[in-house]
């Protein structure tokens, strides 16, 4: 592992949002707001973490920081011994609001290590989601993050697979966060093991309808976010994100759970629908940050740079 010595890796990984209402566990979508993370390979088997921003203090600082584990992880996959590293993390991306942060932290190891092993381990794009898939246990959140875009992720007997499509420019994004975390786990948690025909025939119509809309006729996405699936289950745990998805949806907006939760995500059909939703949120719940972002196309991304005369 001596060819690997002082090689250095930036990575820029994107927030996503799972589901989009109806699209459970099948549809994400990539958003401009981005985890960065540099990699250097140093001398040892030591690993050192150094966290900024999200997650600092909180999350571990080894061995067990997810990401040096989605690197070793891709490493033992194509029979790489682990060098020592050196992780800086600038996290910008909220832990535990439904942004993908856990999906981002997986990515980011991933992506780092492909760049890493670049000229020594080929990976193709379905290597990277498989390896994600095995690391976060699904695909929804992990495929936008990966590849950008709108994404459908399904599994099949050869393992997790995904479609990327470009959505309309006159989508317009705005997630609202609150300052509490919500467990994803919790929020499975309250999801039934069955639901009534009628609910599941009207989500495949929504999301069937939701493609439509975000690819092509964004005047249609009030109606095609509409959801029996998975929110109304989760609502009291989530009072306030409830509250607030209703206000926005009576008021003509397309409003949904980010995710797993607490935040929500508006998808407006242009900026100016955008403002008007963030203004009348501001107005039931100040203290929500509201993020007016773009969909993020490219997904993650890995520069190498060169080693310098120190070795660095």
């Amino acid at each position: 592992m001596t060819s690997l010595l002082g090689k250095t890796v930036s990575v820029k990984v994107p927030a996503t949002s799972a589901n989009l209402g109806p699209g459970f566990d099948t549809l994400g979508m990539a958003l401009s707001f981005y985890d960065e993370l540099q990699v250097t390979v140093v001398e040892g088997n030591s690993v050192f973490v150094d966290v900024e921003g999200e997650g600092a203090g909180e999350v571990a600082t080894d061995e067990n920081n997810l990401v040096v584990k989605a690197i070793a992880h891709t490493f033992a996959k194509f029979n790489q011994p682990m060098p020592g590293l050196l992780l800086k993390a600038h996290n910008i991306i909220p832990h535990g609001r439904g942004m993908g942060s856990s999906g981002a932290a997986v990515v980011s190891g991933i992506i780092a290590a492909k760049g890493l092993l670049d000229g020594i381990v080929e990976m193709t794009a379905d290597d990277l989601l498989e390896l994600a898939t095995e690391l976060e246990g699904h695909p929804d959140n992990v495929a936008p993050a990966l590849f950008g875009g709108l994404t459908i992720a399904w599994e099949d007997d050869n393992g997790p697979r995904h479609k990327k499509l470009f959505v309309h420019r006159g989508v317009s994004p705005l997630v609202l966060v609150p300052d509490h975390k919500m467990s994803t786990a919790l929020a499975r948690s309250l999801q039934p093991d069955s639901v009534p025909h009628d609910d599941a025939v009207f989500n495949v119509s929504r999301s069937a309808l939701l493609i439509a809309a975000l690819v092509q006729s964004p005047e249609l996405l009030l109606a095609a976010t509409e959801d029996r699936l998975h929110q109304a289950y989760r609502a009291a745990a989530m009072p306030d994100t409830d509250a607030l998805i209703q206000l926005l949806r009576t008021n003509g907006h397309a409003a949904v759970v980010s995710g797993a939760g607490p935040s929500v995500l508006v998808l407006a059909s242009d900026p100016a629908e955008r403002l008007e939703a963030a203004k009348l949120a501001a107005t039931k719940y100040p203290t929500w940050k509201a993020l007016l972002l773009a969909v993020d196309f490219k997904g993650a991304t890995v520069v190498l740079h060169q080693k310098n005369d120190a070795g660095f």
